[in-house]
């Protein structure tokens, strides 16, 4: 009878099964399958780049200078995705061979119907900290892989909770943290996330920027319907 071993790495990262002596891990996701590519990653983000380089991808980074609007009647849920797709496209002269992969995202936190990017300036910031502050709101990551042969977007989608904030919190936080290159005003691995965020429903590392174990998963399966297939665990 083959053996059946399980080892859950983290609810969020990866789950390892080993049937007799095939390994669906390596079908699912392993760095192996990625050898032959290049990947290039469109985002000065330096959380984006921590969490892929954590996750043992390796990539180079292009800033994408795209055009980041979008029509004003598009849904909020919508927007990371269009804008991601941009981003993407704008690197599109990068693609040399059928090896080259672009990986760009953006993420936006919703209230609503109501989209909050970065904040212009400290007022913004304090106005939208205090709109999200004792509420439940929406981060929305959107991410695009591009290639010379396809195209794939998708999002995903994580609910947070936040606590209700005093004003002196809220001032604290801008003050010290400047959170003016956070979509919402906030990063939920500073100092706000400890004590301001009662809970989250869904996917931690969508907070910081990245859905990192979905992005793998959606990476090995495009990876898999390209020209140059994947390798053989």
């Amino acid at each position: 009878m083959p053996t059946l071993i399980v080892v859950l790495l983290c609810p969020d990262l990866v789950l390892y099964a080993l049937v007799g002596n095939y390994c669906f891990f390596c079908k699912l996701y392993s760095l192996q399958q990625f050898i032959p590519y290049h990947f290039i990653l469109a985002s000065q983000s330096p959380r984006r780049q921590q969490l892929l380089r954590e996750a043992g991808l390796t990539f180079d980074v292009i800033v994408s200078h795209a055009d980041e609007s979008y029509p004003d009647d598009l849904p909020v849920a919508q927007i990371a995705e269009l804008v991601a797709r941009a981003k993407a496209h704008a690197l599109r002269s990068q693609i040399v061979n059928d090896a080259t992969i672009i990986i760009a995202a953006d993420t936006t936190v919703c209230l609503g119907d109501v989209q909050y990017g970065k904040p212009y300036d400290e007022f913004d910031a304090i106005y939208t900290l205090r709109q999200l502050s004792g509420r439940r709101h929406q981060v929305i990551t959107g991410v695009c892989l591009l290639s010379a042969w396809g195209q794939h977007c998708f999002s995903v989608t994580t609910d947070v909770v936040f606590h209700s904030l005093t004003p002196d919190q809220i001032q604290y936080y801008v003050d010290t943290y400047q959170p003016y290159d956070k979509a919402g005003a906030y990063a939920i691995q500073e100092w706000i996330g400890l004590v301001g965020i009662e809970r989250i429903e869904g996917c931690y590392f969508n907070v910081v920027g990245l859905p990192v174990s979905q992005l793998l998963q959606e990476l090995a399966r495009f990876c898999a319907s390209s020209p140059l297939g994947i390798p053989e665990c």
